[in-house]
């Protein structure tokens, strides 16, 4: 499975008003910091973390939302595609921020999927304005239409075709 669609099973988790939820204390874990033990530390990094860790990838390693800056490759936001990382600035902060996976947008707003939003893992929506990068998946190449797989492709097979820009 893809992060994207991995993230998207995650969807309906929450911070626990008592305690720490445990699901949310593993994606700290998966994305290399098991130390943290109170899901009130900001986890949207975490969380793409995780779900990267959990597809075969790797993250940054960071609980900062910026650390994905530079991660990937960049892509403009008119060639953005679901699932490719998004991060936003928040504030007046020059190292605060937010990290998810890219669902859609139009002029005004950026959907997207992501941990920590409302203190959970959900799709929200955020300004276009407070964009700062579209990152992809390295190796992922975007399917353009001339050479689409047909229809009849397994989900690996389409993986397969992705990860090979189109030679498998």
């Amino acid at each position: 499975m893809t992060p994207y669609e991995l993230a998207r099973a995650e969807i309906g988790t929450v911070e626990w008003n008592n305690g720490s939820n445990p699901k949310v204390l593993a994606y700290y874990a998966d994305a290399g910091h098991s130390w943290v033990k109170d899901d009130s530390v900001a986890w949207c990094a975490a969380f793409v973390g995780a779900m990267l860790k959990r597809a075969g990838m790797k993250g940054t390693g960071e609980l900062t939302a910026r650390s994905y800056l530079g991660w990937g490759e960049f892509v403009s936001i008119e060639d953005a595609k679901p699932g490719d990382i998004v991060v936003f600035k928040r504030g007046n902060s020059t190292w605060q921020g937010h990290v998810a996976f890219y669902v859609s947008c139009d002029a005004k707003v950026v959907k997207v999927l992501g941990g920590n939003q409302s203190d959970q893992v959900k799709e929200s929506d955020y300004l276009r304005s407070s964009l700062l990068s579209v990152r992809r998946m390295p190796g992922l190449q975007a399917v353009t239409p001339a050479s689409s797989p047909t229809p009849s492709r397994s989900l690996m097979g389409w993986i397969m075709y992705l990860l090979t820009g189109g030679k498998a």
